[in-house]
């Protein structure tokens, strides 16, 4: 049996979306219940990271050990690879020694380079092109609180950075409207946006009016102004993004049962007002939690069976 990587939602058929939300759902029903899951003893999982964390390392590691297998954390300052080791030696080791990896990472190429050489599933745990695995629990999120994705209006507030390229390719198989409101210089990359408008049967749009964005939506999702890596432009993109905070008043122009999501970390009175992280329509607490669950999902459907294919 082949091994499957997840390295993009593209991988994904809608299919495999709604056995991962199922299987992330009934995980969680059952942790809620006290019934143990343990189908990945003897099992390891390699977490090589390059970025800090601390909901997807701390998912990950929950996730690998309540399904009963090993998480090992990787710093890549620690490795051979900070001293210049190839990418694709690493990867041909580490699959004799482990039996899945995510990894979080800068580069996409790399990401893709190690899992052209590696003999096990690798996961995407975040790049600076994609975040997968976050917008598969933010979509497991919305199926709770709003009963499905189908028929929603998803409005993402802010940078066209690598969550938003992930709600792009979502969109694109789902079939879900999705507006990004963004400022002119920060939209998404158009070769994403572009691939993604081909492919869906729902619509996907960027404008540069956040109440445009917001108005009738079912779900208000918005993300650091400047993200890792990005830290030297804060100040500037401060200015730049005034008017892209989801408030009061941007809420008020949504779906009456319209719901909250932040990745996290929040810079609270920056894109999200500290009221909104806060009020009931916030589903913020509950998409965190869910990254673990879904966590679980992908680690069973990708160690286990060697694919996320029927």
């Amino acid at each position: 049996m082949m091994k499957k990587d997840l390295l993009t939602l593209l991988d994904l058929s809608k299919a495999d979306f709604d056995r991962l939300f199922e299987a992330a759902i009934t995980f969680k029903k059952r942790r809620k219940q006290g019934i143990p899951d343990r189908p990945l003893i003897g099992k390891s999982l390699a977490l090589i990271f390059d970025k800090p964390s601390t909901r997807t390392r701390v998912s990950f590691e929950a996730a690998m050990v309540q399904l009963g297998g090993t998480p090992l954390y990787i710093n890549t300052r620690d490795t051979q690879v900070s001293r210049n080791e190839p990418i694709r030696d690493t990867a041909r080791v580490l699959a004799r020694y482990a039996d899945g990896v995510a990894i979080r990472t800068f580069s996409q190429d790399l990401l893709e380079e190690f899992a052209e050489f590696s003999a096990i599933p690798v996961i995407n745990a975040l790049t600076d092109r994609y975040h997968p695995t976050q917008v598969l629990s933010d979509l497991m999120t919305a199926i709770e609180r709003l009963g499905g994705y189908s028929g929603i209006r998803v409005a993402w507030i802010g940078d066209g950075n690598n969550v938003a390229h992930s709600w792009i390719n979502a969109a694109a198989i789902l079939g879900f409207d999705l507006v990004l409101a963004c400022p002119e210089g920060y939209h998404p990359d158009p070769a994403i946006l572009e691939r993604a408008k081909e492919m869906t049967t729902g619509r996907i749009s960027v404008v540069s009016d956040p109440k445009e964005a917001a108005t009738g939506a079912h779900v208000l999702y918005t993300d650091v102004w400047a993200s890792m890596g990005q830290e030297s432009e804060q100040a500037e993109r401060k200015k730049i993004f005034q008017g892209f905070q989801i408030n009061r008043s941007l809420a008020d122009l949504a779906a009456p049962d319209a719901i909250v999501l932040h990745c996290l970390p929040a810079h609270r009175g920056e894109e999200i007002s500290d009221e909104l992280m806060e009020d009931p329509k916030s589903a913020i607490w509950d998409q965190a939690e869910n990254k673990m669950h879904m966590n679980k999902a992908i680690l069973a459907e990708l160690i286990m069976k060697g694919t996320v294919h029927a």
